[in-house]
């Protein structure tokens, strides 16, 4: 009794509390009680749909185990602000009415003592909610026609499927923070490939691991045995080891459930994001695997979609291999004008882009079904080729089961050297507009793939702003006004003839001087995209960048298209043969597009859209 009694002296004399735990306030309905410096219960003691959790991006991730009825029920992993909030996520109570839930955090800040722990800004305003807001509060950047998350981290878009007249997005999703962490298949969809409804989380991490990239497809005969046209997930597990699991949906991709027998696929090395698709020609399901840190890709056969025969591997010392392969995709096209059909195979690597960091090359060869062979250049090498030469495209791929044999794509808009610095915190990401995959020929002898804007694009046309006929270009640039609503969002559409030009310019600025500059050099058939004073660019050292691309073209001539949004340029030269993404954040919106030569060249056609 007597070390008990002193143990409790020393305990007052001190100011710990050993007799009870410290509690701290918080909003209506949650219960918050510290039992050391790094650990805390929140009590959830109110009937509310969400808890509000304040973020802070500046720290490090708590660790959240959510108990109901005292069992762990789901771990996750957020930023919970010390010492400011800056911005809010929900996490979704409703599943759980009924039930005693308690929110088990670890969060190691680097707390000195249980008053430091209390005094952290989380516990005072975190707390219950029937409804959270997901207005739009970044007018700024927030981009008026590129999907994006309402709230949240967004990085590889994934599972793309086209049921019954719905395009179906899943992307890589964040739902509690701005920044990469608790990968989660977030859902949208589209009638439209323009307006998109937001759906939440389609498929959630597990006792397998969290849920990296993969791809949807129908299985019209039932090969699976989970139902006629069922939608069928396919996509990487992620804990320790990368593995691959099945989900199945039975009603047309609204909702999935996690195949019992998973994983379905292992193997002794890392692997991922799985994507699959029926051969009509060998009678069978294809698979192409991203065997990443190997840089090469892993090609499987399957009756059934669960079992699974490894047939070949593609990639060993071929193209480029600075940076691990992710991503892959594979699909026939036929080829412009030639009567003739190749094989794209789509290698999304991270580093190693053109112009530094994440990028998607692309092989075309032939494929049997078991194994694809790329071409070769006239000295018998294989060339890399890259889809996009701008700094923010990356995780293109397509989407399956499309009408009229369509291959529609989409990429994840940004770059893994700056994604998580990007100057957004309400949402991070945008992904790229939906393009059109095309084979083309060159004099090289070589085969080409390009990315021709959506045709549902066109309904994003509004009024006219400004335009042009034929006009003579000079060192005097030629001045056009932007639409001065919706941040200036819009498309350009125009035809150059500058085969008596060396250069000519097409420049997008603001009465800040933010600048974004275009430059077609006639005599090296390139032109480059320089946004190195478009705005805001000092959050990295990799942003600042001037890119170029080949122009495809022998003759002198161009035509553009141009699609400007609120913190992104799309630029497509000569129909998609020729395609640049970079982002940008201007200070202010941009006003003007302007058009110079070097030399003697012709604008015509000049079309300024405003976004509807």
């Amino acid at each position: 009794m007597k070390k008990i009694t002193d143990r409790l002296t020393a305990a007052i004399m001190t100011g710990m509390a050993l007799i009870a735990p410290a509690y701290a306030q918080a909003g209506e309905g949650v219960k918050v009680e510290h039992l050391g410096i790094n650990n805390t219960l929140v009590r959830v003691t109110g009937d509310k749909n969400f808890i509000i959790l304040p973020i802070q991006e500046s720290i490090d991730d708590a660790k959240i185990d959510v108990l109901v009825d005292g069992k762990v029920a789901e771990t996750f992993y957020a930023r919970l602000a010390q010492s400011k909030t800056d911005f809010t996520v929900p996490y979704d109570l409703s599943k759980y009415k009924g039930h005693n839930v308690i929110l088990n955090i670890i969060a190691n800040h680097g707390r000195q003592n249980i008053r430091e722990a209390k005094d952290a800004v989380c516990w005072q305003v975190i707390t219950l909610s029937d409804t959270f807001d997901t207005t739009n509060t970044e007018f700024k950047y927030r981009p008026y026609y590129h999907q994006s998350p309402e709230y949240g981290w967004m990085n590889d878009p994934n599972g793309m499927v086209y049921v019954n007249g719905t395009w179906h997005l899943f992307y890589q999703w964040n739902p509690y923070g701005s920044k990469w962490q608790n990968m989660t298949w977030g859902h949208a969809t589209s009638t439209d490939l323009i307006n998109w409804d937001h759906h939440g989380a389609a498929i959630v991490p597990d006792g397998l691991g969290s849920i990296f990239s993969g791809s949807c497809v129908i299985d019209r005969n039932n090969t699976a045995g989970f139902g006629k046209d069922a939608v069928i997930a396919l996509y990487t597990s992620a804990a320790a080891s990368q593995i691959q699991s099945l989900a199945y949906s039975n009603d047309n991709g609204a909702t999935f459930t996690p195949y019992k027998g998973n994983p379905i696929l292992t193997l002794e090395s890392e692997a991922r994001d799985p994507n699959m698709f029926w051969n009509d020609k060998t009678k069978e399901w294809n698979l192409i695997l991203a065997h990443a840190l190997d840089y090469e890709m892993l090609l499987f056969t399957s009756p059934n979609l669960k079992d699974w025969t490894l047939q070949s591997a593609f990639g060993k010392g071929l193209g480029c291999q600075d940076g691990v392969w992710e991503c892959p995709d594979l699909f026939e096209l036929p080829v412009d004008g030639t009567g003739k059909k190749k094989w794209a195979l789509i290698c999304n690597i991270n580093p190693g882009g053109p112009f530094g960091g994440s990028a998607t090359q692309y092989f075309i060869g032939d494929f049997d079904g078991k194994k694809f062979v790329a071409d070769t250049d006239a000295n018998g090498n294989v060339p890399t080729k890259w889809m996009d030469f701008g700094k923010d495209h990356y995780a293109t791929v397509s989407w399956s089961d499309t009408p009229a044999n369509r291959r529609t794509v989409i990429g994840w808009m940004s770059n893994w050297q700056y994604a998580a610095d990007v100057p957004t915190t309400q949402f991070r990401s945008a992904n790229t507009l939906p393009r059109e995959c095309e084979l083309f020929s060159q004099p090289d002898g070589q085969i080409y793939l390009a990315s021709v804007p959506s045709p549902e694009l066109n309904a994003l046309r509004g009024k006219v702003v400004a335009s042009s006929g034929k006009k003579t270009l000079s060192n005097k640039a030629a001045n056009f006004s932007l639409p001065s609503e919706k941040n200036a969002a819009c498309e350009i559409v125009a035809d150059v003839d500058a085969k008596n030009a060396s250069e000519v310019t097409f420049t997008i600025s603001n009465p800040k001087g933010n600048k974004y500059v275009m430059t077609y050099n006639v005599k090296q058939h390139t032109i480059s995209c320089d946004r190195r004073q478009s705005g805001i660019v000092d959050f990295s050292e990799n942003f600042p960048a001037v890119t170029v691309a080949p122009t495809f073209e022998q003759n002198g001539k161009i035509n553009l298209r141009i699609f400007l949004d609120s913190s992104s340029v799309e630029l497509f030269t000569n129909n998609g043969k020729s395609v640049q993404t970079n982002l940008v954040f201007p200070d202010e919106p941009y006003t003007t597009f302007s058009v110079s030569s070097n030399g003697k060249a012709i604008l015509d056609n000049l079309k300024i859209y405003a976004a509807k």
